[in-house]
């Protein structure tokens, strides 16, 4: 199949996505719309980071993809190329794992990835901080959004220096850990 050129690919990226995670919600008291997360994503590297590559936004958008819904890396790679399917690798948990083994996971392979991965995981990081802080997960408790907070930080400190813009924003969200 022949592939749209990069810079319509995010359009394309973003229907696919849409379409993907369209029965799923956010774990948040409002129950929002999944979609929501990957946009605020890719906005938060773009607006906040000064990010215009393309590939690395296209893998923003389609970063839980492989992890929450029934796309495969293969797909990825037929409708966007290796280059964003090989972030979308860097950045997808093995859902085999248990929730602890995944989490600690992050931390270890931080330091090891590519730059556009490192993006991508940061701007996922600071993205989800701001839900916990602002809309949290039903039933969390103080303590557990600290924990999330520390754990993220955790994997953020190993993460190789990519942008100061978004680890500044990151910083700032972070500096409000409830």
């Amino acid at each position: 199949m022949k592939r749209a050129p990069v810079e319509s690919q995010l359009f394309e990226a973003l229907a696919f996505a849409a379409h993907k995670h369209r029965a799923q919600r956010r774990k948040d008291v409002e129950a929002s719309p999944y979609i929501n997360h990957p946009i605020a994503l890719a906005r938060t590297l773009a607006v906040e980071g000064g990010i215009s590559d393309t590939r690395t936004l296209i893998a923003a958008v389609l970063h839980d993809t492989v992890e929450d819904t029934d796309t495969t890396f293969e797909e990825i790679h037929a409708m966007f190329g290796a280059k964003v399917a090989d972030v979308v690798r860097e950045v997808t948990d093995d859902k085999t794992l248990e929730k602890a083994d995944r989490k600690r996971l992050q931390i270890e392979h931080a330091p090891h990835m590519s730059k556009r991965a490192a993006l991508v995981k940061l701007a996922d990081k600071t993205s989800n901080l701001r839900d916990v802080a602002t809309n949290p997960p039903r039933g969390w408790s103080l303590e557990r959004k600290r924990a999330y907070f520390d754990w993220a930080k955790a994997v953020v400190d190993q993460l190789p220096p990519v942008s100061k813009r978004l680890r500044a924003a990151f910083d700032e969200t972070y500096s409000k850990r409830p």
